[in-house]
Order: C-alpha cells, then structure tokens, then sequence
C-alpha cells in the first residue's frame, strides 16, 4: 500500500522569488530582442509620439532592476533563511558520489531516485549553480550598459564602480556579448528545467511542480 503525506517545503518566500524572477526573464527577453534585432514598429504619424524603442528600453530597464533586487533577495535567503536550510543541505547531496551515480541511473531508466537529504539533486545543484552565475552576469553587465546611457542619479553612483568591471571584461563591445550569451545561457536553462520538471513530476509522483505552487511535496510511505 502506498501512502502519502505533504512535506512544506519551499517557503513563500522562495516561491515569489522563483516566479517574479520567471516573469522578469520573459519580460526582459521579449524587450531586449525588441532593443537588439526591432521586430514591430509603430504606424507612422506626423506626431512626435512615435516612442516605441524608447518605451521598450524603458521597461527593460525598470525589469532588469526588479530581476536585480529578486537575485539579491534569493541569494540572501539562500544563505540565512532558516527555511531555505533544505537549499543548503543540497550541497552534501552534491559532493556525495553515490547519490551522482544513483541520479544519473535515474535519469537513464535504470534504478530508483535516491534518498536526497536536502531539496535540490546533485544535476539540480550544479544548474542552479550554473543560473546564477549566468544571472548575475546579467545583471551585472546590464548595469555597466545602463550607466553608459545614465551619468546622473543612481547611474552617476554607479559608474566608477562599474568601469573596473568593463574594463576587466575587455570593453563595452565585449560586455554587450557577454550580456546576449549569458541570455542565451538563461533561455536554454529556463527550456531544460521546464522538461526535468515535467519528467521529475511524473517519474516521481510528488509533486514537484505544485510545491512550488503550494510549497507542498508528497512524501512516499510504503508499507
């Protein structure tokens, strides 16, 4: 007989960050193609109203700086929530070699899942890991851009700190790709985890797409 039971495992916290950033990757994807390849441009008009680009460099700007704020939240609860302890318990997870072997038999239709101690399995682990980097490669090439435009206000604060940044990354010409691949980078992640998402929900049967949802997962008994 199979029983189950519910495990709270993400917290509310972790739950808004994960979908405020979701939403902030579509919306800064759709602007920044928009901003590098304009793909839809207004009807013409003798009025001086005709402001689409600056529109949408406008909200890819307001998005990116929200994306900023979320990252900088997650990473603080990351490290100090008590409820994000699960999070960091993955990383006993992750340099065990057992539960690397045991996770890719899983993978390949050859054994059970492992018994994991903390929320995130070693590949999971690794490709948070990888998001993240890619994310604050993002952010942080975003900002060295953003006071090249802005020289007042939060730009003007900013723009000493960020010319060391351009400089170690070899130029603007070079920030600028650096920002289009860790896009790139971004949007493979976000396709591969919607899939393992989807298989782990199915193989595994508990939950995974509603807990973070609900912060709810199914917990197996068997007797």
């Amino acid at each position: 007989m199979l029983n189950r039971k519910t495990e709270y495992e993400f917290s509310s916290g972790l739950r808004w960050t994960h979908w405020i950033r979701a939403f902030s990757i579509f919306a800064l994807t759709v602007t920044g193609f928009y901003i590098a390849y304009v793909f839809i441009s207004p009807e013409t008009s003798k009025e001086p109203i005709l402001f689409l680009n600056a529109e949408m460099r406008m909200w890819h700007q307001i998005i990116g700086f929200l994306l900023i704020a979320i990252t900088l939240y997650k990473t603080f609860l990351f490290l100090f929530d008590i409820m994000s302890k699960k999070e960091r318990i993955s990383f006993w997870d992750f340099i065990s070699p057992k539960i690397w072997i045991q996770q890719i038999k899983y993978y390949l239709f050859m054994g059970e899942h492992p018994k994991i101690r903390g929320v995130y399995n070693p590949l999971q682990f690794v490709a948070y890991i990888g998001l993240y980097a890619m994310v604050y490669a993002v952010c942080i090439t975003g900002l060295i851009l953003y006071v090249h435009v802005y020289h007042e206000g939060l730009g003007g604060f900013l723009y000493d700190y960020m010319r060391p940044l351009e400089a170690l990354m070899g130029g603007l010409a070079n920030v600028r790709e650096i920002h289009h691949i860790a896009m790139w980078g971004i949007l493979i992640f976000t396709l591969v985890h919607v899939y393992m998402a989807v298989f782990n929900s199915i193989m595994g049967r508990e939950g995974s797409i509603d807990s973070i949802v609900s912060g709810l997962r199914f917990e197996k008994d068997h007797h």
